[in-house]
This record gives C-alpha cells, sequence and structure tokens, in this order.
C-alpha cells in the first residue's frame, strides 16, 4: 500500500511537472533568448499602471505570474533609456481609476518629468477618478503629462485623501479573545486595532499629520505641473466632485476622449507610420540599465516585511519578503566585488524582526567599514524595521510621501481559550522548565512575572533601536526619544527632523553614491544588481531541490516529449537518466 501512495505521489508529481511547470519554463526561456525586437522608427510607449505595482523588479523569474509584473524601479529604469531612445517619441500612461501608492506616485512623475525634459510628449488618459484610498497621487502623476485626457462619462472626484481603520476591541470583549501586547510607545499603534475601539489620541494625531502631507504634498506638485497656484488648486478641487466637462472647463483636465482617440493623437504626434508599444515588451527588450564604464555602483534591493531566513522556498508565490540571508549575502557579494564603489540600498518595508533587520544592518556596518558608501533610496515605505535597516547608512533619500520612522516596537499575544469555550472547545497547555516557557501559549494570560519579563524585552529593543538611530543620523539621544515614539513620518517630515537626508528617488541616490564614492560626473558607470536575478533553471533548482544544470536539462527534456518524432525514443531517455541519479527526484515518472 505504501508503494502504491508513492507510485501515485509520484504520478502526480510528474504531471504538475510536465503539464504545467516545463511548458511555463520553456515560455520564459524562449522569450529570454530571444532577440530583442525591432522598435518602429516612431514608437509611442504605453504605460498601463490600472493593474498595480510592485516597488522592485523581482529576482524571481516566475513572479511575473503573480501580478503584473511592472514596478517603480523598472519604469524608472526603462523610462531613462526610452528618453535616450530616438525612436520613442511619445508616452501615453494609462492612470487608475482610485489610488496610486504615494511614494510610488512621486517617482513614476519624477521620470515623466526627466522624459518630458528630453523633449518628448507625455499623454495621460484617465477612465474617471474615484474617491478611493489617495486617488489624489493617480491625478498628480496625470497632472505631469503635457496633456491631461479624460473619458466623457467619467467623472473627476479626487476631492482629498479618506482612510479607515477597523478596530476589532469591542468585538474581541464580546466573544471573549483577549488580545495582550505591550508597545514602545503610545504612537506605535499597529496594536491599536485590536485592543481598542477608535483611535487614541496619539493615533489620531500621527495619521492626520501624514496624510495630510502626504495630501499637501500632492496638490503642490499638481499645481507645479499645470502651472496654477497651490491654494488655487486646492480650493478648486475640494469644491468637487465634476463631471468630464466641468473639470475641463476649470482646466482640472486638458481634452476628453475615448482612449482610442488619444491613442490615434499619440501616434499622430510620435509621426508617419506610428505604432504602440507595450511598456512590458519595451522593456523586456531593453533589460535594465546597466550603464558602462571600470567603477561599478551596487544596486542592493529589499522590498517587504523583514524576516530571518533565506527565501528559498518561495519560488512559484507569495508576496515580497526581504530575508536576512539573503539581503546581507547580497550587500557582502556587493563589498566582495572590486569594482564596486558605493551601494544603493533600495529598502521598500514596513518592518518586521529586529533580529532579521539587525544581521541586515550589520551588513550595512561591514559596507561602510569597508570604505564603500551606503546611500539608502526608501521606496513606499521604510518604517520600523525598515527604519531599523536604514538608520546607519552614509545617506538616505526619501520621497516626501514615504512613510517612514515608526521608531518603536510591539508584540504580544491573544488568548483565545474562553472564545473557544463558548462553543464547547477547551485549550489547555502544558509547559515544562521555566515560568516563561508557556509565556506565548494561547490559553492562558500572561503572568505577572511573563508580562514583566515580556515588556523588558520591549524596552531592551526600543533602547538598542533608539540608539542606532543615534549613532546612524548623529542625533542626540534625547532627541531622538522625542521623535521616536513609534510616529510614523513622510519622508518630507523626516528630513525636517533629521530622520532624512535628501527628497527624490532612485536617480538622486545613485547620484549621491557617485558623489560619496569619488566618481567624477563626466564618468561612466556601470549599475550591478545584489542579489542577481535568478535563471529559470535556477528557480526550479531552489522549487525542486536538485542542481541548476538537471533542472535545465529536465526543461530540455520536456521540450523534447513534446515533439512526436522523438517520443519513441523517451522511454530509454528515461531510463538513462535514473541511472545517473542527478535528477532523479524529477525523473523518475512513468511515461503517459
Amino acid at each position: 500500500m505504501k508503494q502504491f501512495f508513492l507510485t501515485v505521489l509520484g504520478v502526480f508529481t510528474g504531471l504538475i511537472l510536465f503539464v504545467i511547470v516545463i511548458p511555463m519554463v520553456l515560455i520564459i526561456a524562449a522569450a529570454a533568448s530571444s532577440g530583442e525586437p525591432a522598435t518602429p522608427a516612431n514608437a509611442v510607449l504605453e504605460l498601463d499602471l490600472r493593474e498595480g505595482l510592485t516597488d522592485q523588479v523581482a529576482t524571481n523569474p516566475f513572479a511575473a505570474f503573480g501580478g503584473s509584473g511592472l514596478s517603480v524601479v523598472g519604469i524608472v529604469d526603462t523610462l531613462a533609456q526610452a528618453e535616450k531612445d530616438t525612436h520613442i517619441k511619445v508616452l501615453l500612461v494609462r492612470l487608475p481609476e482610485a489610488g496610486l501608492t504615494p511614494a510610488a506616485a512621486d517617482e513614476i512623475r519624477q521620470s515623466i518629468r526627466r522624459f518630458r525634459a528630453a523633449g518628448k510628449v507625455v499623454i495621460a488618459h484617465s477612465q474617471g477618478f474615484m474617491p478611493v484610498g489617495t486617488v489624489i497621487s493617480s491625478y498628480m502623476v496625470g497632472a505631469s503629462a503635457s496633456e491631461l485626457w479624460m473619458q466623457n462619462t467619467a467623472s473627476f472626484q479626487a476631492t482629498g485623501f479618506a482612510a479607515d481603520s477597523v478596530f476589532l476591541g469591542r468585538a474581541f470583549d464580546r466573544y471573549g479573545i483577549d488580545a495582550q501586547f505591550e508597545q514602545r510607545y503610545e504612537y506605535k499603534n499597529a496594536a491599536n486595532e485590536f485592543t481598542q475601539s477608535d483611535y487614541t489620541g496619539p493615533h489620531r494625531e500621527a495619521m492626520t499629520a501624514w496624510m495630510t502631507s502626504i495630501y499637501d504634498s500632492a496638490i503642490a506638485n499638481a499645481a507645479s505641473d499645470r502651472k496654477v497656484a497651490a491654494p488655487a488648486l486646492k480650493t478648486t478641487i475640494e469644491a468637487g466632485p465634476y463631471s468630464a466637462q466641468q473639470a475641463l472647463s476649470l482646466k482640472l483636465i486638458d481634452k476628453i476622449g475615448q482612449v482610442e482617440e488619444a491613442e490615434a493623437e499619440a501616434k499622430r504626434r510620435a509621426g508617419t507610420g506610428a505604432d504602440i508599444i507595450e511598456f512590458s515588451d519595451y522593456a523586456s527588450s531593453k533589460g535594465e540599465r546597466k550603464g558602462s564604464g571600470r567603477d561599478a555602483i551596487a544596486i542592493v534591493g529589499g522590498e517587504g516585511a523583514i524576516m530571518t531566513g533565506t527565501g528559498s522556498s518561495s519560488t512559484f508565490g507569495g508576496g515580497s519578503t526581504i530575508y536576512s540571508d539573503q539581503t546581507a549575502e547580497a550587500i557582502y557579494d556587493a563589498i566582495e566585488d572590486r569594482s564596486v564603489k558605493a551601494i544603493v540600498f533600495r529598502v521598500s518595508s514596513p518592518g518586521g524582526s529586529p533580529e532579521a533587520s539587525e544581521q541586515i544592518l550589520a551588513a550595512v556596518r561591514a559596507a561602510r567599514a569597508a570604505g564603500k558608501p551606503v546611500v539608502v533610496s526608501m521606496g513606499s515605505y521604510a518604517a520600523s524595521g525598515g527604519y531599523w535597516i536604514s538608520s546607519e547608512s552614509d545617506w538616505i533619500v526619501a520621497q516626501p510621501s514615504t512613510l517612514t520612522g515608526s521608531i518603536g516596537v510591539f508584540g504580544g499575544k491573544f488568548v483565545v481559550s474562553e472564545a473557544l469555550g463558548r462553543f464547547g472547545v477547551d485549550l489547555r497547555g502544558l509547559s515544562v522548565g521555566g515560568d516563561y516557557s508557556d509565556a506565548f501559549s494561547p490559553s492562558s494570560a500572561f503572568t505577572e512575572g511573563q508580562r514583566a519579563a515580556f515588556s523588558a524585552s520591549m524596552d531592551r529593543t526600543y533602547e538598542e533601536f533608539v540608539q542606532r538611530v543615534a549613532t546612524g543620523r548623529k542625533i542626540p539621544l534625547a532627541r531622538v526619544r522625542e521623535i521616536a515614539r513609534g510616529r510614523v513620518w513622510t519622508g518630507a517630515q523626516g528630513k525636517a527632523l533629521g530622520l532624512v537626508d535628501q527628497l527624490g528617488g532612485l536617480t538622486e541616490a545613485i547620484g549621491k553614491a557617485r558623489e560619496l564614492a569619488n566618481i567624477p560626473a563626466d564618468q561612466s558607470v556601470r549599475y550591478k544588481r545584489f542579489p542577481t536575478p535568478q535563471s529559470p533553471w535556477e528557480a526550479l533548482s531552489d522549487a525542486f531541490g536538485v542542481q541548476s544544470e538537471a533542472a535545465q536539462a529536465l526543461v530540455t527534456l520536456g521540450g523534447v516529449m513534446a515533439d512526436p518524432q522523438t517520443r519513441a525514443v523517451m522511454s530509454r531517455v528515461q531510463t538513462e537518466r535514473l541511472r545517473g541519479g542527478g535528477a532523479s527526484v524529477l525523473a523518475d515518472q512513468p511515461l503517459p
């Protein structure tokens, strides 16, 4: 019976491999190996922002199957190349109806402005601005275009910035769930949703402050690009909503038309015989910016929650995560590369494990000790652990609307024994050893001693965090304690407080890295990415535990099996592979 189930499992694994995985890899490999498609002499590059964005280009070749594949860093890279490409004459931007992440919108706007500064046209088209999230940031991107179009039936409802928070305190009380949390300090409000039924005073104060900062920044940028006074634009926007015709008459937009009309206008502006190229196709044909020259600047990426580990098990899905082993290794690789003269560390993270954060920060320290300046480029957010790993860099660059700071810590547990008991489920715990051994058991509340010990650990972590900020930012310890307390700031607020050195994006961070590395402005420089992107074969190797060479051979075998002229010899090939044993985990499947 055991052998029967093993055989069934083997057949099932084989079907998954040869029916799903191999065709997918063959497509990726074919796309990667194909020659660069010819760009028309007159081309319109179309950037569709409606499918969502990550911050950074994924190193995993399968990541595009989980989303649009567009990233902020990828857009910056691609537009930097397009602005120098004589074939690309016009950029057409499709705007989302809801909000864009504010810092992402800031960086895209900056790239659009550089594209226009190269003497090229940008047309943005909207099918409406709905009152959802930071829709004002979507309007800001549209306002940076040469022309902003809107569909005739669309509504202009970008009248402000609203956010909602869900509080579970009363529900937990009602259903017998005891949320036991410690937080340092009153502004570290992540735990409030479990313990409160409304905003506390500090929670409301901090949220209102950073929301206002983001809103005012977006209005100011849009006003600058539309060449109107910011107070006047703010008054007009807040008096809405408007129909497309009203928005046009108020000069909030430039033209009314269907997207097909905007495309036709873009092609007309591009010139005779113009064609539209999808952004992803153009980006794939160009690849990442590599630059040239003897000296290199390393760009190390880190996006998502910060965790200990390597991340090798996340090949085929899951969200972005900064794994401490992987990220620290990438920094050490950049240190060991003699051509690398400085490191730009792109951080977009809401935080995570203090231990994982410290491991990464140690690598940052090692880079500086090796004489390689580290410049942090903050993405959508670099808060809590995201700020921990940034704190001791040489220079910090953030967007005005980057969420940063949150210098604090929280932790705790849910006691659910009473809640389960109401359904006839009895949760009981057993432990051996010291009193703290069952401190985080969900079956019982903290004892007095456990609570005291846990509280002391929170104090230690907070003080370690504050000390790192004081050391890295060269701010007196007492002052750090004043501006910390778990409070989230925007990049604009952080610059005024000394938590951020410069407002800008990846381009500005690279410029500062060149300066700190004493690379002359007129000297070419190469860009080297760490960690290096995985090939499809390496991704399969991580997923199935075999060597990448074996995975590549197996994928090649899958292509041969699809050829009717060679299927007759597959049985022999299968036998020989089994004998070789190099990829037996994937090869011991019967032929269909």
